[in-house]
């Protein structure tokens, strides 16, 4: 379970930052303003992200914010949902965290810890949602309004995320679903036990009383 939880976490750790790197960043898609044959010469080109458009030529290179009225739906949403992804994403590893082999703490029990694994991991599926319905969504969006050129580093980045978020939340999923049945079986053979340390004292009471009697 140990190495289970570790490489859980370490993917969800990554792909997390994955997610806020993409956020952070404007380098999403390559984007022909105008005609075809001005971008074939690397004119009227521009780089487009959730927060800013970058148009460039060979003389120029700059960015303009998206004003908040004017942005379509696609901006819109991609912004949401990545700001809530990369949010989401600070609970579910400290939860994670807290579920360490390596960090006890007071009266804690397996059962709880499997508890915050399980919710880290089914926080993790979310902000791997957010991150696939933005980085897809995004993409389809602009070639929308302009011809797409090439899908730009961020978007990779949001893509690779996207994907250990996802493997790294089924994985503590699974691993924490895994070892529940386990604790009730070491609850149950811990009683067992008990039990019958507790046994013997019936025929020793019998005996006492008939001797008594």
């Amino acid at each position: 379970m140990a190495i289970i939880h570790c490489v859980g976490f370490i993917l969800s750790c990554g792909g997390w930052l994955g997610i806020v790197i993409a956020t952070s960043t404007n380098d999403w898609v390559t984007l022909c303003k105008h005609n075809w044959n001005a971008c074939q010469w690397m004119e009227a080109m521009g780089r487009q992200g959730p927060w800013a458009d970058c148009p460039y030529s060979s003389r120029l290179y700059q960015c303009f914010t998206h004003q908040i009225l004017d942005l379509p739906a696609y901006i819109q949403a991609t912004r949401a949902l990545m700001v809530i992804g990369s949010i989401l994403g600070l609970p579910a590893l400290l939860l994670l965290v807290m579920s360490m082999p390596c960090i006890k703490l007071s009266e804690d029990q397996k059962r709880s810890v499997n508890g915050r694994i399980f919710a880290g991991g089914v926080l993790m599926l979310v902000v791997a949602a957010c991150g696939l319905v933005s980085t897809v969504w995004f993409p389809i969006g602009a070639n929308q309004e302009h011809p797409l050129v090439s899908f730009n580093v961020s978007l990779y980045i949001g893509w690779t995320g996207t994907l250990l978020c996802l493997l790294g939340g089924l994985i503590l999923i699974c691993g924490a679903a895994r070892s529940a049945p386990r604790t009730y079986q070491d609850n149950r053979l811990y009683y067992s036990k008990q039990g019958g340390g507790a046994a013997p004292s019936g025929p020793a009471a019998n005996h006492a009383t008939s001797t008594h009697v």
